[in-house]
């Protein structure tokens, strides 16, 4: 099944295989496009992924969570966000830009030592960071960021948006209840958790028309006491499904949660699709297609999580690293990818961009 097509709102994807949102560190300071971020985009077109998704893009500039972040929060950036997907286009690819806020999730540091804002003011143990909570004003001010970021992202020539609701960035934080203590419109049970992506939803929809393909990354479980739980999560699904999304992206956990949303040392088979329970909570109970990530290494488990109806298409980041083109490679038989989770592509902050750092080793062994 993995190299079967699948098509949904106006996509016509080759096979089931998505590169899910992948930070790159290869924008410039200012969030541009560059060659170097193209030439990354070209290899994944090369490689086969029916969807590619971007890694994030910045919505406005309180979100920022990571330097040389691909931005999409003002009109100066169309002309590199034309460029890059125009050259994937010219490949054959299908791509998406992921678009986000860090909300809590912010180092100050990266705003200007300014305070990051998030629904509430719960303390952040990794980043060791007290937010300060929106008002009414900057919560729907960051709506309306959202619906502009879509609107270009259509008009950069992008094939879908995809609203990043998972990993406890901000959409996440409204969404959970371990993040939202709030008592107003934006929080204090699930109808009320739910309206800042409902809004966010709405007014992108009426930026980009009624066709255009809006998806979404959710948590199905926050992992952490007090937060989202997989039913909360499939009643906001099923919700978003009414509304009109194109698929939803299964994923889990936030940056203070235990397991963490990028798990380390996935080695055995037994290991891999960690969400796959989840996932299958969510196909028999959804209509729209359902992208399962999390940990997913070789082709068996792939094909398992396919046939056994845990989810439509499987997304995968870390193997994508290291191996652009492993549609390719797995199409012509290979079992496994190379990655072994060792998650030292993950140190951000000492890697001039991001890469496979074990591999780089190997090669200097």
């Amino acid at each position: 099944m993995l190299f079967e097509p699948i098509s949904f709102s106006g996509l016509e994807l080759e096979n089931r295989l998505v590169r899910s949102a992948t930070y790159e560190k290869r924008a410039d300071e200012d969030g541009h496009v560059t060659e170097h971020l193209i030439d990354l985009y070209e290899e994944l077109a090369r490689g086969g992924a029916g969807l590619i998704i971007t890694g994030n893009a910045l919505v406005h500039p309180s979100g920022r969570t990571v330097p040389q972040m691909l931005s999409v929060h003002s009109d100066i950036y169309l002309d590199g966000l034309k460029r890059l997907t125009d050259r994937v286009h010219a490949l054959g690819g299908v791509i998406a830009l992921q678009v986000v806020h860090g909300g809590r999730q912010c180092p100050p540091v990266l705003l200007g030592g300014a305070q990051p804002m998030a629904p509430s003011e719960v303390y952040e143990p990794v980043l060791k960071v007290s937010p300060r909570a929106m008002s009414n004003e900057e919560v729907w001010q960051m709506v309306e960021a959202f619906a502009q970021a879509a609107r270009r992202a259509q008009l950069a020539g992008f094939d879908a948006v995809q609203i990043h609701g998972a990993h406890g960035y901000l959409v996440s934080q409204f969404l959970s209840p371990y993040t939202n203590r709030r008592d107003d419109y934006w929080g204090g049970d699930a109808e009320r958790r739910f309206h800042f992506l409902e809004e966010v939803y709405k007014a992108m929809r009426q930026e980009v028309g009624s066709l255009y393909p809006i998806l979404i990354k959710l948590n199905g479980d926050d992992l952490l006491p007090g937060g989202l739980q997989p039913q909360e999560s499939l009643q906001i699904a099923r919700r978003l499904q009414d509304m009109g999304i194109a698929a939803v992206e299964i994923s889990g956990g936030m940056i203070e949660s235990e397991p963490k949303p990028v798990r380390p040392n996935i080695l055995r088979p037994e290991q891999e699709a960690y969400f796959r329970p989840i996932g299958a909570l969510f196909k028999r109970n959804l209509q729209v297609p359902v992208i399962l990530t999390g940990g997913m290494r070789s082709r068996a488990v792939m094909e398992q999580v396919l046939r056994e109806g845990a989810a439509d298409m499987v997304g995968l980041s870390r193997p994508f690293i290291r191996e652009p083109n492993l549609p390719q490679l797995l199409r012509q038989g290979k079992e496994r990818a190379d990655c072994i989770s060792c998650n030292k592509c993950m140190r951000f902050m000492r890697l001039d961009f991001v890469k496979c750092v074990a591999l780089i080793e190997k090669d200097q062994a």
